[in-house]
């Protein structure tokens, strides 16, 4: 029923983009409006309630942290999809993190949209599959012990938690542990897989599944 269809919202992004999928998309989404800056998107978003607003990144206003915030709280059942330039993906992955569900980048995004806005409307976390890229040491063990690497149970509750943005201290408090004992925890966990950053912490958490879009 078209009624029944989940609603987007378009912030600073051209309708060029959605022509790569005009057909499927109109079919199982309505497009509802777009806004050219964040101060707009807070009064149309309000307003219109979409399940999902796909907003550049670099739109005016959005940026500001008080925004973001305020925004989300409005909309709490609201997605968001955010597109990024590759050279800006820590912010978008950092987004991920504290208000967002999904990230495309800007070239990709035009046979990505369509896939992203399924995952985001099932409840599913999306990030392009060149950045979900396993690092070598995932991809090719080189010994049987390596094949067989896993999280303990309290790894994947630090690790959880990481993903979720949350800090050292909030981790602690939740987990009932000591700030050295999640630092230890986060040091195990990149010592065992070979990972160098955050950005790869976030990766590993989204292939072990520890990752919402709530």
């Amino acid at each position: 029923m078209e009624m029944n269809r989940p609603r987007i919202l378009l912030a600073g992004i051209p309708m060029s983009l959605l022509a790569a999928h005009h057909k499927p998309l109109y079919e199982e989404f309505e497009i509802v409006g777009t806004s050219a800056d964040g101060r707009a998107l807070m009064a149309t978003a309000i307003q219109l309630q979409p399940s999902v607003i796909v907003v550049d990144l670099a739109v005016p206003s959005l940026i500001e942290v008080s925004n973001r915030q305020e925004l989300k709280k409005l909309i709490p059942r609201t997605k968001f999809l955010v597109i990024t330039r590759r050279e800006d993906l820590d912010v978008a992955l950092q987004a991920l993190q504290e208000w967002a569900s999904g990230v495309l980048l800007r070239r990709t995004a035009r046979r990505e949209l369509l896939c992203a806005l399924r995952k985001l409307i099932a409840d599913q976390v999306y990030l392009p599959p060149s950045v979900v890229q396993e690092p070598k040491e995932l991809q090719s063990p080189s010994s049987p012990a390596q094949r067989h690497k896993a999280l303990t149970r309290r790894q994947r509750e630090v690790l959880k938690l990481l993903a979720e943005g949350r800090t050292m201290k909030d981790i602690a408090d939740i987990l009932r542990l000591s700030t050295s004992t999640v630092a230890f925890h986060k040091y195990k966990i990149k010592h065992t897989f070979g990972l160098r950053s955050n950005v790869e912490l976030l990766r590993l958490a989204i292939r072990e599944n520890l990752t919402s879009a709530e």
